[in-house]
């Protein structure tokens, strides 16, 4: 009896001396194995960086994705939330005080937390936010991702977005460096064990590529490549279509994708990788490229073998789920990101019946907001004319970098020739965002900003009067 007492008492000892392996360790005292990740936060930001009607589906997206996270046990006070909120109560909306992210969804606004609504939807906001960082914050709840060494983070970002920026309602965008080196500052606090973000937006690829490292227990989704558009579903006029009182895209397809798979599989027994991987194949469309996108990763892959409960949490209602099977594979009806705009416009228009003066209204917007799109447009091609010359201007203009290299080798740079060109042409909007590229490439190819200014001088001399279109009302993006 007393040799056993002895042993025991070594083996504790010993035990006790032993170093941590993955997370686990000895307890001398409890004298069985402990899980860390047992005691760890689960923290989220969801952000919808849109506003307007026409944009109902980012919102959307947002509050599905809360209801998620609710339902799966992470704490109201661990999630912060991002929305303009100006679509549930809109006069435009013909379910007062609901929103749904499927033709036959339930309610998904109910109970989501107003953290930062609209004026304080902004940039800054949510880099102080990621960083815990209360004191740079303006307005809003307050609440901040105020993580231990041993939690984890989910981002979850709805809306448009183009080459190396995503959009935010109030100017200025998000743009990759800026958003990359706040990751980086995150990452150095030592105040996260990992993250994992999902991106919805065109080009949303190109906010990392080339920039984001590996070393940042960072593993990221993006619902595009660094070159093509992202989809729209649920529209009018698609298939499935929304009920038939509604006007606009009720959701994204890459955000519905992994919400849905989510919410039809046990996430303790589902993977990050089992996620992406029907993630891809849906938001591909089903391997339809013209009607769907390329879903890509980023930094840290490791991560990918994580089960998906550490981030959206654990319904328990899904126990008896399987781990991951979509049953069906339907091609889904989709709308480029860029033009649900003008669908949501249309569809508006053609309900108006008998009201003469508002059809007169509502067609002088259509018109006014297409001409904007083709004054962008043409101002851009003009510019590299005017920089480059007619033979090289079309392919300098929309080249792309192969796969490894940022969009641009200066960022301070891009911001400048974008600030130049909205003083002078007006404002990009969500639709100009593709241009990016275009003022990365000037800067990619040594254009000074004088230069700059004297070919936006020559493109947009004509139109001084911007109007609804003026940076000075809508802000500059950069």
């Amino acid at each position: 009896m007393a040799f056993s007492r002895v042993l025991l008492l070594l083996l504790v000892v010993l035990a006790a001396a032993l170093p941590s392996h993955q997370g686990r360790r000895w307890d001398p005292i409890i004298r069985w194995p402990t899980d860390r990740r047992h005691t760890a936060t689960t923290w989220a930001v969801l952000v919808a960086g849109s506003n307007g009607f026409g944009n109902y589906r980012h919102q959307a997206d947002v509050c599905h994705a809360y209801q998620i996270l609710k339902r799966g046990g992470i704490k109201e006070e661990n999630i912060v939330v991002f929305m303009y909120d100006d679509i549930a109560n809109s006069s435009l909306n013909p379910r007062k005080g609901v929103l749904i992210n499927h033709p036959s969804g339930v309610d998904v606004y109910a109970g989501v937390p107003k953290d930062y609504t609209g004026e304080q939807v902004t940039a800054s906001n949510f880099y102080a936010v990621i960083l815990g960082d209360k004191n740079s914050l303006k307005g809003g709840s307050g609440k901040v991702v105020d993580s231990k060494p041993g939690d984890r983070i989910f981002i979850f970002y709805s809306d448009h977005g183009g080459p190396g920026v995503l959009g935010m309602p109030n100017r200025p965008y998000v743009y990759a460096k800026d958003f990359i080196n706040v990751l980086k500052k995150k990452h150095a606090s030592g105040t996260y064990k990992e993250m994992v973000i999902y991106i919805e937006s065109c080009e949303s690829g190109s906010m990392f590529e080339g920039l984001m490292p590996e070393n940042l227990d960072i593993y990221v989704t993006t619902a595009s490549n660094a070159d093509e558009s992202s989809w729209g579903t649920y529209c009018p006029g698609s298939n499935p279509p929304p009920p038939p009182e509604y006007m606009t895209c009720l959701g994204d397809l890459y955000s519905v994708s992994w919400m849905e798979d989510s919410e039809s599989h046990n996430l303790k027994r589902e993977t990050v990788e089992q996620q992406y991987q029907q993630v891809k194949e849906r938001t591909s469309n089903y391997n339809s490229y013209n009607s769907g996108s390329h879903v890509m990763e980023y930094g840290n892959k490791s991560i990918k073998s994580d089960k998906l409960y550490m981030y959206l949490g654990f319904d328990p209602a899904t126990v008896n789920l399987p781990p991951n099977r979509i049953d069906s594979k339907d091609n889904m009806g989709v709308v480029n990101q860029r033009d649900a705009d003008l669908l949501f416009l249309w569809e508006r228009y053609k309900k108006l019946k008998e009201d003469t003066k508002k059809k007169a209204e509502l067609l002088k917007l259509i018109t006014d907001t297409m001409l904007h799109r083709k004054h962008m447009d043409g101002s851009i091609d003009i510019i590299g004319l005017f920089l480059f010359g007619p033979e090289k201007a079309p392919s300098l203009l929309k080249s792309v970098r192969d796969r490894g290299l940022p969009l641009a080798d200066d960022w301070d740079c891009l911001k400048s020739m974008v600030r130049l060109f909205e003083a002078h042409c007006g404002s990009l909007t969500q639709y100009g965002m593709k241009h990016m590229r275009a003022f990365a490439n000037i800067c990619n190819h040594g254009v000074s900003q004088p230069e700059m200014e004297e070919a936006c001088m020559a493109a947009c001399g004509g139109h001084h009067n911007l109007g609804a279109w003026s940076p000075f009302i809508m802000g500059y993006s950069a």
